[in-house]
């Protein structure tokens, strides 16, 4: 099966061996939860998917890889403890905590989840000596005398033989209590999950039109030499940096991450005719409403590559746009779920209290924020969506006493004539209750800041939607209703970002376009059909 539907099948696994009864107890008791083998080549992100499992159903993880360990450093330390039997003394060997299940006691500690993912990788690559001990992990869910808590699953991963040259085969007896899962790798399955993470479109855009080179493994004279998608997203990564920092990147650095010579060339000289693309099709004034004729001209006659990959740079831009859209309405709702649980004391409190309220409030979500990066359940897009939402905040905080320092002030050339009304033997009790109803402004002046945030994100989709409306005009300038167009409609409906603002925006010609493109695939699986109904 492929990664995505393994980790569904890891999610399924959890949520049954975490159900309880109705007497809290496990409905799968823990000698009946099979540990999970995850088996699959190298690379295609066996690791990955266990951190973003964690994180989605709220758990912790504690991961190690068992090559790193010797038998001790596993099971733990011999010492010698004395105890009686029968009216003798005798001297019994028992061993320390291992350093393994001590750290999920230390995870337990520190985040305060007590369930979680024990994942041990490259189980079946143990020494010798360690064998034994991984045999009775997998068998009774223990290290040395010492169990795995109630409530943390096992899911241990392994590469097959034809991979390592360590690998050692499980007998009938240990295969027979695990949960066994085969992983193959699959360039759809991870070009939706490169999408969603923003990974350079340039990478994207080369493995749509070179998809056997997404992942290869072949042994030569020379060694092995392979490509595997944990070396694209690496590349990914650093060519990203690259470009911030203005450097080159050539043949010779992309061989460090795809250590394939002729995949990294090609991907290179690839590469060097996409950034010379990007400055030709002057795409920043395509997407703003300008289209040269002269670029049109030379668009319609271009290499097919070409046409594939400006419609990748378009979509790459188009898509950051709707991930910072989406990002700061994630934003907004954050800041309006502290509006709603301060409305109340703020519009209740007396006097100067109301900067008290807000406080408070300020404190529960950096404490909420610090606690799940403690506990490792926020994704790096989630914690900077809480950084966002608390600057905010501390900007509305910096606003408010600003504007509190000046009605201070107010309040007391108000206070002093108060004071002197009072000696006159007036009542000043209408002072304290102008003083509460100033206060009580504050929550009004929140919405309205908030308001004119919402009214800003409202303006910055309408000219998103304004790129998107440019672009279809210059694919249908360009290349009409053809090839290049499906690529584009069928782009945005594989990314999770441009469906999500495509639900928002009213977008007819995406409709339109979308509708054709169902219609023609509709008849494609019909003439299929009948043409295998002629062959029986």
């Amino acid at each position: 099966m492929n990664i995505k539907r393994a980790k569904q099948e890891i999610k399924d696994t959890i949520e049954s061996y975490l159900l309880k009864d109705e007497y809290g107890d496990y409905v799968i008791p823990q000698i009946r939860q099979r540990p999970v083998l995850l088996l699959g080549a190298p690379g295609i992100g066996k690791t990955q998917i266990m951190e973003q499992i964690a994180k989605e159903c709220g758990i912790g993880l504690v991961a190690y890889t068992i090559t790193h360990h010797t038998r001790q450093s596993a099971i733990g330390l011999p010492f010698i403890s004395r105890h009686q039997y029968g009216g003798q003394e005798y001297a019994v060997t028992e061993y320390t905590m291992s350093e393994i299940v001590a750290s999920i006691y230390n995870k337990m500690e520190k985040t305060g989840l007590k369930e979680g993912i024990l994942f041990i990788d490259e189980i079946n690559c143990v020494s010798e000596t360690l064998a034994p001990a991984m045999l009775q992990f997998l068998q009774c869910k223990m290290f040395g005398n010492h169990e795995i808590p109630q409530g943390w699953i096992i899911v241990a991963a392994g590469n097959p033989p034809e991979y390592n040259k360590s690998v050692r085969e499980f007998d009938v007896v240990t295969m027979d209590r695990v949960k066994k899962i085969e992983v193959e790798p699959d360039f759809n399955v991870w070009k939706e999950y490169a999408m969603n993470q923003q990974l350079h479109p340039a990478v994207i855009s080369y493995l749509n039109t070179r998809t056997a080179n997404f992942y290869r493994m072949e042994t030569t004279v020379d060694g092995r030499k392979f490509a595997t998608p944990r070396g694209w997203e690496d590349l990914s990564q650093i060519l990203e940096v690259y470009e911030k920092l203005g450097k080159t990147m050539d043949r010779e650095v992309v061989v460090q991450y795809i250590q394939h010579e002729k995949i990294a060339k090609d991907f290179a000289n690839y590469l060097e005719l996409y950034y010379k693309y990007q400055m030709d099709y002057q795409l920043d004034a395509v997407l703003n409403g300008t289209i040269d004729e002269l670029l049109l001209k030379k668009a319609a006659h271009a290499s097919f590559d070409e046409k594939l990959s400006v419609v990748s740079l378009l979509l790459s831009r188009l898509r950051g746009s709707f991930a910072k859209l989406i990002r700061q309405g994630e934003v907004l709702e954050l800041v309006f779920a502290s509006l709603c649980r301060m409305k109340a004391g703020l519009l209740d409190v007396q006097g100067g209290a109301a900067m008290a309220v807000f406080a408070e409030e300020l404190d529960r979500v950096q404490r909420e924020h610090e606690a799940k990066r403690a506990a490792e359940l926020l994704t790096r897009r989630e914690d900077r969506v809480y950084r966002d939402a608390l600057r905010r905040l501390e900007e509305y905080q910096h606003r408010l006493l600003s504007g509190k320092n000046l009605l201070n002030a107010e309040r007391e050339a108000v206070n002093g004539r108060a004071l002197h009304l009072s000696a006159e033997g007036t009542n000043d009790q209408a002072f304290g209750q102008s003083a509460a109803g100033t206060d009580g402004q504050i929550f009004e002046q929140l919405r309205i800041w908030f308001n004119e945030a919402q009214d800003q994100l409202d303006e910055e989709e309408t000219v998103t939607g304004g790129m998107l409306e440019h672009a279809f005009d210059f694919l249908e300038a360009a290349y009409g209703p053809g090839q290049e167009m499906v690529i584009f409609i069928t782009e945005l409906n594989s990314d999770s970002g441009s469906i999500q603002f495509l639900k928002q925006y009213e977008c007819e010609r995406y409709y339109r376009y979308n509708r054709q493109l169902l219609f023609e695939e509709s008849g494609r699986a019909i003439e299929e059909r009948l043409r295998q109904y002629e062959n029986r």
